[in-house]
């Protein structure tokens, strides 16, 4: 059998199985549209630590402890774990996931993590290389915002169409062992430059990149937006959600009635004045695990296209005048009785 399908897709050997998820947030987060669904909400948004920084890494270490507690799993049954974030050189996942003593692969995709994550790690189980594997993601909002736009005391103006990053991290744990959702397809997206250049602007940075995964998605396995019951990009927000639809009415895929973000579920950005919605790696990966996971485990939905959305910039490029770059990663997950 052919696992290569396209230009852009494998279909895996067999399927792998996301066993439990797990999901931890800030308080913002909590107090949102979508607050009862997560596992673990913190009133502190330093988690108990003395910095933005060392709270992201509890984050990850607290979404991974009760991931595995839910699969009645220790950190030693994982044979890999595959982490990222948005700090400098991954390090929320490096100090957070230390503990744990497992064979680390440390990933970047910017918002996109956790489709990375997920997508590597369900290759690399239905090659055989792992029997359970864990996928975490995080991210920070004073951590961001410290690291790529201003201090928080400067208190500048947000441009409505700028989005809020998400505190939280989700974890995944994928494997061998029958559950309701297993991961089938995985579709690697391919940087896309359009020539953005508003760092505040994270969902048209992005969307040309979803647009073009999912129509890449569609041609590979000869489908239609029809074959989907959703279509879930990671953190569009109201701007990039409009030129997303608009992208993929061009492309003769109209998603209208099948698309959802996780940006726009997980605030209430009006009341909550969250501008366009939420980003961050913790964005999708949070939204995914409680919010939605919940409807393909029950039945609801047969099939889903997840594609998490990133912006691949820093401060280095943006202040060299680069443009924003975006990517998508988009893995398919299906329920089994």
């Amino acid at each position: 059998m052919e696992y290569q399908v396209g230009a852009d897709s494998i279909c895996l050997p067999k399927p792998v199985y996301i066993l439990k998820t797990a999901s931890v947030v800030g308080k913002l987060e909590g107090e949102g549209p979508i607050g009862d669904c997560f596992d673990m909400i913190c009133e502190d948004d330093r988690f108990g630590s003395d910095s933005w920084e060392k709270a992201e890494s509890e984050m990850q270490k607290e979404a991974l402890t009760l991931a595995l507690g839910k699969a009645k799993l220790q950190g030693a049954d994982l044979r890999y774990i595959f982490a990222g974030d948005l700090l400098g050189q991954t390090i929320a996942s490096s100090f957070g996931l230390i503990g744990f003593q497992r064979p680390l692969f440390g990933l970047y995709g910017a918002c996109s993590t956790i489709g990375e994550a997920l997508s590597l790690g369900a290759m690399t189980v239905a090659a055989g290389y792992a029997n359970l594997v864990g996928a975490v993601t995080s991210s920070h909002f004073a951590g961001a915002e410290r690291q790529f736009r201003f201090p928080i005391e400067y208190a500048n103006q947000r441009p409505l169409c700028s989005t809020w990053t998400v505190t939280g991290s989700g974890a995944y744990i994928l494997g061998t062992e029958k559950s309701h959702v297993k991961i089938t397809e995985v579709t690697t997206g391919k940087i896309m430059d359009m020539g953005v250049r508003d760092a505040q602007n994270m969902g048209a940075a992005m969307a040309p990149a979803a647009a073009a995964l999912i129509t890449n998605h569609l041609r590979d396995f000869g489908r239609k937006q029809d074959d989907y019951d959703a279509i879930i990009t990671g953190d569009l927000g109201k701007v990039g959600k409009e030129i997303l639809l608009e992208l993929c009415d061009i492309e003769g895929h109209p998603i209208d009635d099948k698309h959802y973000d996780c940006g726009m579920e997980i605030f209430n950005h009006l009341d909550q004045h969250t501008c366009a919605g939420g980003s961050g790696c913790g964005c999708s990966a949070t939204t995914m695990a409680s919010y939605y996971m919940p409807r393909i485990a029950a039945g609801k939905w047969k099939r889903v296209l997840f594609v998490p959305t990133g912006a691949l910039l820093s401060p280095v490029s943006f202040n060299e005048g680069e443009n924003v770059p975006g990517i998508a990663h988009g893995v398919v997950m299906e329920y089994e009785e």
